[in-house]
C-alpha cells in the first residue's frame, strides 16, 4: 500500500472509530464494488455506496448506542480484515472478512430507527 493511501485509510478508520461515519464514507467512491466474504446475515455484494449504506453500513451503524456498546447494552468484539483497491484516494473495492458468528449475534439487536433519503 502506498503511503498515500495508507495515510488516507489511517485518517478515515481514526476518525469513524471516533463516531464520525462521514469518515468512512468519505473514504468510498460512490460505485464502491463491495464484498462480503463467508456467511454472514450481511454476507454478499454490493454495488455503490448508496447500496453498501442501505444495506450494510447504515444498519450496522443504527445497532450501537455507543463505541462497541450495542441498543441492548451488551459489548460487540469483532476482528475485521478489509481488503480494499485504492484509486484516486477512494475506496474502489473492498471485501471484508470477520467473524460471521459474532456479527450474527449483533444483526439481533434491534437497530434504532435509520433515517433514509
Amino acid at each position: 500500500m502506498s503511503a498515500t493511501n495508507k495515510a488516507v485509510v489511517t485518517t478515515a478508520f481514526i476518525g469513524w472509530m471516533g463516531g464520525h461515519n462521514e469518515s468512512l464514507q468519505s473514504l468510498l467512491s460512490d460505485d464502491i464494488e463491495w464484498n462480503i466474504s463467508g456467511n454472514s446475515a450481511a454476507a454478499g455484494k454490493t454495488k455503490g455506496k448508496p447500496e453498501l449504506m442501505r444495506r450494510v453500513l447504515g444498519p450496522f451503524g443504527a445497532r450501537f448506542s455507543g463505541a462497541g456498546t450495542t441498543n441492548d447494552g451488551t459489548r460487540y468484539e469483532n476482528d475485521y480484515v478489509w481488503l480494499l483497491t485504492m484509486r484516486n484516494g477512494k475506496a474502489v473495492k473492498g471485501t471484508a472478512f470477520f467473524d460471521s458468528v459474532a456479527f450474527n449475534e449483533l444483526w439481533r439487536v434491534k437497530p434504532a430507527d435509520l433515517h433514509q433519503n
